[in-house]
């Protein structure tokens, strides 16, 4: 075995050795991302990359490869997200050096002005850059140049490689801390001497000189981040919040060297002040940093779900593989007791699989051969062989985890207004600085020059520029651990407005788990034709109708759906239609006999799916479906919150008012074709703020219209694709959790707000009072951004009430 990895060098061990084959040939990582980097390298056809690391030539940017890599497609396939527009690539990248709201601004700003570039969303709280761009018309490494000119060089994020990127900042940043708390330490004893009259006489300039050899150091090496940030975004013609801190330092600095030379009748220096606020600043960042990390988990812990490793059978043979090498269609073995590591579907073995941390299912289900299993599950105790049907970002976890992140990068109206602002923040801060120092030079010099460095240093936009995104960021993650996925912000804003619900029925306030409680005694036939269309069907009465058919299925061809009403298909060369009676019989062909039981049949609750070819009536199935248990409460509960509260379902009158009856609920919509349902919603817009909760196809233009909407997990992709919010789990409570978490969030949020604004009314004018040194100014500084973000951290408790 190598000792080292043999794409980053690294020490390689018995316990992180990965092995994989490259170009036929084994070798040893220390990690699987490293191993499936290395591979995608070879397969992209760029593994000279390799040879040309002894090479003295440095790249022009700050990367892991060099630029062209990353315009490869093999390279970009797996960081690049699913879209409608084949023209249109979106990716979302990482940048360590994003730590204030003039930054998003900054680079929201610079790239959006980019020929080729649709739309920036820059997310303060994780360093994201999410990036869509038209293919063709710029290349990813452009943008990423441009990025880098800006002073944030950015890469594909990738769980493992934001890891390492994470720690080797942090690595960077302790160091920088440490090396200004060794000076600072050693300026203090100084500073101690000074002021006992050690310094008198012939030791004067010594302790000077010896303060400057200390500062000297600690400015242009600690504090080289804020320099360099700041010189970027001027060059750029740009202003962040690292141009007030590094005028402030750089001026205190140089003017103490004026006095220092004997260019000035003024004794006193201030290096110590320098040394002081760059090592405060640098540990305030540090901690906001660890705190966003700990505040917005709830992303990370699910990627944690997924195991970065798999055992792949290839030619009978076992190799164990990074998750990213695995294709379409290979075979993986999972062993007792392991976590799924892909979407996959059983070829061989039976087990159970506990499913509750992607569902909220709470007991394990069973698997059978050709039934399907999700990454993040656990297997239980018989051994699975499956054949992989999805990659990483197309797992349902995979999916889970991107709608959580991009919820995120979603800005609301708020969060937009403040970006606004930020700019003008900063040249605010430069204005009032240079008024600061105008008034009182004629009075002191010395006092001038510290009061103008305290209000730089003081002003702080970033609690005004947390306060919004860092509520929202950790409310997502809240109701991730409640298994609700929140797509769109805003749903935060206006879910606490809402004051009329309107349900769909079935699979939202029904089980949706149907079953036939009647058939024709000779239904044989009828059975066999209905399910061998039913089964390519989304509708959760198709399943029960399939399930009903003991016979074998039949061949059909131009299957149709019509949303609302029913579907249609063509059997040995006959056209048969399934759904509603109105949508079977246009030639009202129907007998009086057998429309008087089916209504019959509805009466007592059931629902009556019809059947009919191009020359008859065949008859229908009625099935029957249950309310869920917590529907009462959920119903209740809101009506006691004093919101209105709607059925609108597309079923019959009869079965649809025996369900409003048995909840209470006075408003009752039925037989509502899809967009009945969206115009129903309108019509209650006009006085009101209106949340639709759905599961089917034929709910998508309800949940468009509303104000802010709700689709159950369990339902079809249509209704989750176009929901704000995403229940995981089948039952209604949530709902309640949802709007709970709402009200706290705009709480926390109103909170933050004033906090920040009533920071900086109160300090920047003690700044300019001449009240508040620069020492004292680098301490309240970074304090205030950690209030902001340990208040937005409350959003993780539950809320008791």
């Amino acid at each position: 075995m190598s000792h080292s990895c043999f794409h980053c060098g690294l020490e390689v061990a018995q316990h992180n050795r990965v092995q994989a084959l490259i170009e036929k040939s084994s070798h040893d990582f220390c990690c699987a991302g490293c191993a499936s980097v290395c591979q995608t390298i070879y397969q992209s056809g760029l593994g000279a990359f390799y040879q040309q690391q002894t090479s003295s030539t440095l790249p022009a940017v700050d990367l892991e490869y060099p630029l062209e890599f990353y315009d490869a497609p093999a390279f970009q396939q797996p960081f690049l997200e699913a879209t409608n527009n084949e023209s249109e690539k979106i990716i979302t990248l990482i940048s360590d050096t994003i730590h204030c709201a003039a930054c998003v601004w900054l680079i929201e700003r610079a790239i959006d002005a980019l020929e080729g570039v649709n739309w920036t969303r820059v997310n303060l709280t994780n360093k994201r850059i999410r990036i869509s761009w038209k293919e063709g018309e710029i290349q990813l490494s452009s943008i990423m140049q441009r990025l880098a000119d800006l002073g944030y060089s950015a890469m594909p994020y990738e769980q493992n490689i934001a890891e390492k990127i994470a720690n080797k900042a942090n690595k960077a940043m302790l160091y920088k801390i440490g090396f200004a708390a060794f000076t600072m330490m050693n300026l203090l004893w100084i500073s101690i001497a000074i002021y006992t009259g050690a310094s008198e006489g012939k030791y004067h300039q010594y302790f000077q000189w010896l303060g400057f050899a200390l500062a000297t150091p600690t400015l242009f090496y600690s504090g080289f981040g804020f320099l360099k940030s700041a010189y970027n975004g001027l060059k750029n013609g740009l202003m962040n919040m690292d141009v007030p801190i590094s005028i402030g330092a750089l001026t205190t600095y140089f003017y103490s060297v004026y006095v220092l030379l004997g260019f000035s009748t003024k004794s006193e220096v201030y290096f110590d002040t320098v040394v002081n606020f760059i090592f405060v600043i640098l540990i305030g960042r540090y901690l906001e940093s660890s705190a966003k990390k700990s505040a917005i988990s709830a992303s990370s812990s699910l990627q944690q779900l997924q195991p970065k490793v798999a055992l792949v059978i290839r030619e009978g043979e076992h190799a164990i593989m990074p998750i990213s090498a695995i294709g379409l269609g290979e075979r993986v073995l999972i062993k007792p007791g392991e976590r799924i590591p892909v979407d996959g579907r059983v070829i061989f073995g039976t087990s159970e699989a506990d499913e509750s941390l992607l569902s909220g299912e709470a007991y394990p289900i069973v698997k059978n051969l050709g039934d399907e299993v999700f990454a993040g599950s656990v297997n239980g105790q018989g051994a699975l062989e499956i054949k992989v049907e999805k990659i990483l970002k197309q797992s349902v976890l995979g999916k889970i985890v991107s709608l959580v992140e991009n919820t995120q990068h979603n800005k609301s109206a708020i969060v937009c207004s403040i970006d606004k602002i930020i700019p003008y923040f900063v040249g605010a801060t430069l204005f009032l600085a240079v008024i600061t120092f105008v008034y009182w030079y004629p009075q002191d010099f010395d006092l001038a020059l510290l009061s103008a460095t305290s209000v730089l240093i003081i002003t702080c936009p970033c609690a005004f520029g947390l306060a919004t995104p860092m509520s929202i960021a950790v409310a997502s993650g809240a109701a991730v651990k409640e298994k609700m996925l929140i797509k769109n912000s805003d749903a935060l804003e206006v879910l606490d407005k809402v004051d009329w619900v309107v349900f769909d029925k079935t699979g939202t306030l029904t089980l949706g788990e149907f079953e036939v409680t009647h058939a024709p005694s000779d239904s044989a036939d009828l059975i066999q034709i209905m399910a061998s269309i039913e089964k390519y069907s989304q509708h959760p009465l198709a399943k029960a109708i399939t399930m009903q058919n003991k016979r074998q299925f039949l061949t059909i061809s131009d299957f149709n759906s019509a949303p609302g009403q029913g579907i249609s298909a063509v059997i040995n060369e006959q056209t048969y239609k399934i759904g509603r009676l109105s949508f079977v019989d246009a030639q009202n062909q129907v007998s009086q006999a057998m429309l008087e039981k089916s209504e019959q049949i509805e009466r007592q609750g059931s629902s009556c799916i019809w059947c009919a070819s191009q020359s008859e009536i065949l008859g229908f199935i009625a099935l029957s479906d249950q309310i869920k248990i917590d529907a009462y409460e959920t119903v209740a509960q809101l009506q006691m919150q004093g919101k209105q509260v709607s059925i609108l379902s597309g079923d019959s009158q009869a079965v649809t008012q025996r369900v409003a009856n048995s909840l209470n609920i006075k408003h009752v919509i039925a037989q509502a074709l899809p967009q009945d349902k969206a115009e129903y919603i309108k019509q209650l817009q006009k006085n009101h703020q209106v949340l639709m909760i759905g599961d089917g196809v034929n709910d998508a233009p309800a949940l468009v219209q509303a104000n802010t909407s709700m689709a159950i997990g369990s339902g079809s992709d249509v209704s989750v694709n176009h929901a704000d919010v995403v229940l995981l789990k089948s039952t209604l409570a949530p709902i309640l959790t949802m709007i709970k978490l709402s009200k706290r969030t705009n709480q926390i949020i109103k909170q933050n707000i004033i906090f920040a604004l009533s920071y900086n009314v109160l300090m920047v004018p003690l700044a300019m009072m001449a009240k508040v040194t620069p020492l004292f100014a680098a301490i309240v500084m970074p304090i205030s951004s950690l209030i902001v973000i340990g208040n937005a951290a409350r959003l993780r408790k539950k809320d008791k009430k």
